[in-house]
């Protein structure tokens, strides 16, 4: 086990900038002025590579002897690691085989590809990649090089912390650091809790991936059952035990962030850099945010990590739609409105100047209307100004804002209330995103019951997301479950969503 002295010596004298640049540190102006702060923002987005993960996978191979270089290397990933071994093997010039799962986008394939890597595809998951990787590794006497738990690699994500201190000697109130497995969190808190420990270290987590805070919380790492995708980069089921263990010690504290937080992350640094960072990439200052609007922090220094930027361009569709959510800078809700002449004029009114961003409506009875609307907000204070509104004008109004399944499907099924369908069930899907993947879906789901409500949209990630609506009698409860457990996709049941029950579930 190495000492978090050794880890600052191991830092000092990494092999990283044969083919990483030292990224620059740039004052975030517009977020600064709108927060009150003064926000920098680390620029590892700018790697040759567009991720920080050059550093560590470049600096672990620059330890590896003639010998095991003329042996080659092989690694396990689908995403910046990947590309990170894949440069540094051409640079060292040894042979790089990359192991990745069946359901790669082929986007990803090609940028390994094109810097030397041979791709082998194996399995539907990660751990199935890492699992035959693994085997063609003592097969072919081939070196592994791991994504995150290892000293070497933890030391070249670690020049990161060197940089930032050397580029802002002066006060930093806290630096955040996204956190997946923890080779970039360990890195960066090992150097600048050894010569400026003042400064708080805080990591960033999705909060549908958080293994870090939970490992912490616990004591011990544990395994999470399923991760969320959205942030693919961080989607680690297991960090590692070296991770853990300095991440225990260093960390401050790990904030957790949910998706709509991410999105608005990629605006923010979008407005200031004119650059688009991935999911991971924007995590950190997502977290910075999270924090600065907890602690009212105002005049205080901090410093956020962009750590990468291989964004699929289709998946920026989601992410517009998403952005201005987090920050109630757009809300939505479910209003219930008289069916009756001059109904949405009052509505409107209600309104005032505030501008509608989206409106869905279908004529359900002669009684009531159900509309699905969303509002352009000027944040908090005036979201629960709209909902006094409502109220006041007797329009019962149900804010799904942060309704997950009414802004991933609901809002583009308006209007599909039917009274024919029974014993209606409905759940939720992922599924590994790629070519013939949706046909491969349909064909597992085919069943002695009838499917009776189907969403799915692209957006551009490697993982799909459906809502399926199945009429299952009361007997067949039991038989349901039990095909569920063998189907062998993530599922959640949606059935009792209110999203679901007020604009499509029977009447």
């Amino acid at each position: 086990m190495n000492t978090h002295s050794d880890y600052l010596q191991k830092i000092l004298t990494a092999a990283v900038y044969d083919v990483a640049i030292e990224t620059p540190l740039d004052l975030a102006h517009n977020l600064s002025a709108r927060m009150g702060n003064r926000i920098f923002i680390k620029r590892e987005d700018l790697q040759p590579v567009f991720s920080f993960k050059l550093r560590g996978a470049y600096n672990k191979m620059a330890q590896l002897s003639a010998e095991e270089l003329q042996r080659g290397v092989i690694t396990a990933s689908a995403g910046n690691h990947a590309q990170g071994v894949a440069l540094s093997a051409q640079r060292l010039g040894c042979r790089a085989v990359i192991v990745m799962p069946k359901t790669t986008p082929q986007i990803k394939i090609d940028a390994v590809q094109s810097r030397g890597g041979e791709v082998v595809l194996a399995g539907e998951s990660f751990n199935d990649a890492y699992d035959h990787a693994v085997k063609l590794a003592a097969q072919n006497g081939m070196v592994y090089i791991p994504p995150f738990d290892d000293p070497y690699v933890i030391a070249g994500q670690g020049t990161i912390g060197m940089e930032i201190i050397r580029q802002h000697p002066r006060a930093i109130d806290a630096v955040f650091v996204p956190i997946g497995g923890g080779g970039l969190a360990a890195g960066v808190a090992a150097y600048i809790k050894n010569v400026r420990p003042e400064i708080k270290v805080i990591g960033v987590q999705t909060d549908d991936s958080d293994d870090m805070k939970r490992s912490l919380d616990a004591g011990e790492v544990v395994t999470l059952p399923e991760v969320g995708l959205f942030s693919d980069g961080t989607a680690v089921k297991r960090v590692g035990d070296e991770t853990f263990a300095l991440c225990r010690d260093l960390l401050d504290e790990i904030i957790l962030v949910n998706t709509d937080d991410i999105c608005s992350a990629i605006k923010d640094i979008f407005d200031d850099t004119r650059s688009i960072t991935e999911p991971a990439g924007a995590l950190s200052l997502a977290g910075l945010k999270a924090y600065a609007l907890r602690e009212q922090a105002q005049g205080q220094t901090l410093i956020a990590i962009a750590s990468g930027a291989n964004m699929n361009f289709h998946r920026l569709r989601h992410v517009s739609e998403r952005s201005e959510l987090s920050e109630r800078r757009e809300a939505i809700f479910a209003v219930t409105i008289p069916e009756r002449r001059g109904s949405f004029l009052k509505f409107i009114e209600v309104l005032g100047n505030r501008s509608i961003t989206e409106f869905n409506y279908r004529y359900g009875d002669d009684h009531h209307a159900h509309i699905f609307v969303g509002i352009q907000t000027a944040g908090y204070a005036d979201l629960e100004q709209i909902k006094q509104d409502l109220q006041r004008a007797e329009l019962p109004a149900l804010d799904l804002t942060d309704n997950e399944t009414a802004k991933i499907h609901i809002r583009y099924m308006v209007g599909g209330r039917t009274h024919k369908v029974q014993n209606e069930r409905v759940l939720s899907f992922e599924f590994p995103e790629h070519p013939g993947a949706l046909a491969r879906f349909l064909s597992a789901m085919r069943l002695r019951w009838t499917i009776t409500l189907f969403h799915y949209r692209n957006h551009g990630a490697d993982y799909g997301r459906i809502l399926v609506g199945i009429s299952v009698p009361d007997e067949d409860n039991a038989a349901f479950a039990e095909f569920l457990q063998h189907l062998g996709y993530t599922c959640h049941e949606e059935t009792d969503n209110a999203a679901y029950r007020l604009f499509l579930g029977a009447e």
